[in-house]
């Protein structure tokens, strides 16, 4: 199961759990609220039969998926990329991962712009809105692997920090301001 909690203010290891003393964790309610940031839970066993992420498929239109592993193994350049991944971005669709193996955090800011860490393991599900800021890493394990899925032919360009004047990061902050509308996706 996903866990969330505020970070510290540590400059220590990317990779590391940056939990502050004592730990603040944070419930899934209260992530959507504060970010528009959905999760779900997946049989990652068995995705042809999954209801859940079936019927999240269908309603999302996501139509194209891939597979990205990411470890020191199989991806190219791998201190690059992983720096890359930890620079504060955006990007102009939403983020879709489900976590299939290994494990990782994505961190996005609160209103106040404290950090939020979300620790994803297999069978974690999450949507980035699209116009989030947000950042990703891998934990100490130094591996995850994760499906995909896009609308269309996949877009994955990250627009760093600062792109306010981007229409998605405007569309993003005006759902912020009238509270994210949750959408019923039930199996």
């Amino acid at each position: 199961m996903v866990q969330v909690w505020y970070m510290d203010d540590s400059d220590s290891d990317q990779r590391e759990e940056h939990h502050r003393q004592p730990p603040e964790f944070i419930d899934l309610d209260t992530l959507f609220n504060i970010s528009g940031v959905e999760y779900f839970k997946i049989n990652g066993k068995d995705l042809s039969n999954d209801d859940l992420l079936n019927k999240i498929k269908r309603e999302r239109n996501y139509n194209y998926e891939d597979e990205i592993t990411c470890s020191k193994e199989c991806l190219q350049n791998y201190d690059e990329k992983l720096k890359n991944f930890y620079t504060e971005h955006l990007h102009t669709d939403e983020e879709i991962r489900l976590v299939m193996e290994g494990s990782g955090y994505f961190d996005v800011r609160d209103k106040t712009d404290k950090w939020i860490r979300i620790k994803v393991v297999p069978g974690d599900l999450i949507i980035i809105p699209k116009g989030r800021y947000h950042r990703f890493t891998l934990d100490v394990n130094n591996y995850i692997k994760a499906k995909r899925y896009f609308v269309g032919e996949p877009v994955w360009t990250p627009h760093n920090r600062p792109a306010d004047d981007m229409e998605c990061r405007k569309e993003y902050i005006e759902s912020l301001q009238q509270g994210f509308k949750c959408r019923s996706i039930v199996a």
